[in-house]
């Protein structure tokens, strides 16, 4: 679905990513793991066009995507959850998920909200609140639902589980096992890496823009210099 071939991408004269490749193929949960500063969310905005490459390319089903304006990649079908949120703190928790949808025409609005409010129950307890407002969690929740209000085939999730209290990024985590079951493809950015590789068919590690280890995500949660660097163990 999604392949990515010796990308190279910097900041000014800073060469961040270094050359990576790596693919995403249709249904699957693709983790990409690594210290602050590896590359990772460069790497996804990069993908979603908010970042300009300077070499390789990136292709989804056949089609480059370099060059390409973000809203016009969002219209392809990959829809980006930042990290940090980014979600418009005084719109209400309704107009977040209405400016999802920017990017559609069709008639089926209405009934992809109320498929957001099922998935997240409690923005749908929330739905006049001005989002500013919502907890930590909750903000979460709404970040992936206005990124789902765009019907992606493909997620970009940068460190969903980012300052959630244990018990909201169990529930998180379930959430985007259910999104991937109901066919969405993800590829997922997060530092709790035991979480990640628990729900991951395969992995990538990066090390400073360049690819470390890549295989499937139990032969990554077994493997002894990923269990050092990232799961905490001696």
């Amino acid at each position: 679905m999604l392949e990515v071939r010796d990308l190279h991408v910097y900041y000014g004269e800073i060469h961040a990513l270094k050359g990576i490749s790596f693919t995403v193929r249709q249904g699957e949960i693709v983790t990409l793991l690594g210290n602050n500063g590896a590359g990772k969310t460069t790497t996804l905005r990069t993908l979603s066009g908010l970042l300009a490459a300077r070499g390789g390319d990136v292709q989804l089903e056949g089609t480059s995507l370099l060059g390409i304006a973000p809203h016009d990649v969002v219209r392809k079908g990959i829809t980006h959850v930042p990290e940090g949120r980014r979600i418009f703190n005084r719109l209400t928790v309704v107009e977040n998920l209405e400016m999802g949808a920017y990017t559609r025409g069709d008639a089926d609005v209405d009934q992809d909200m109320e498929h957001v409010f099922t998935v997240f129950p409690r923005l749908k307890e929330r739905r006049a609140q001005v989002a500013g407002t919502l907890s930590g969690g909750e903000q979460q929740m709404l970040a992936i639902g206005r990124a789902l209000m765009a019907k992606p085939r493909l997620l970009l999730l940068d460190e969903p589980s980012m300052g959630l209290a244990p018990v909201l990024v169990e529930q998180i985590f379930e959430t985007v096992l259910t999104i991937n079951r109901q066919g969405v493809t993800i590829l997922l950015v997060e530092q709790n890496a035991a979480m990640a590789l628990s729900i991951a068919e395969r992995g990538y590690v990066l090390e400073t823009g360049r690819l470390a280890l890549e295989g499937p995500a139990r032969e990554l949660a077994d493997n002894p210099e990923v269990r050092r660097a990232y799961l905490g163990e001696a």
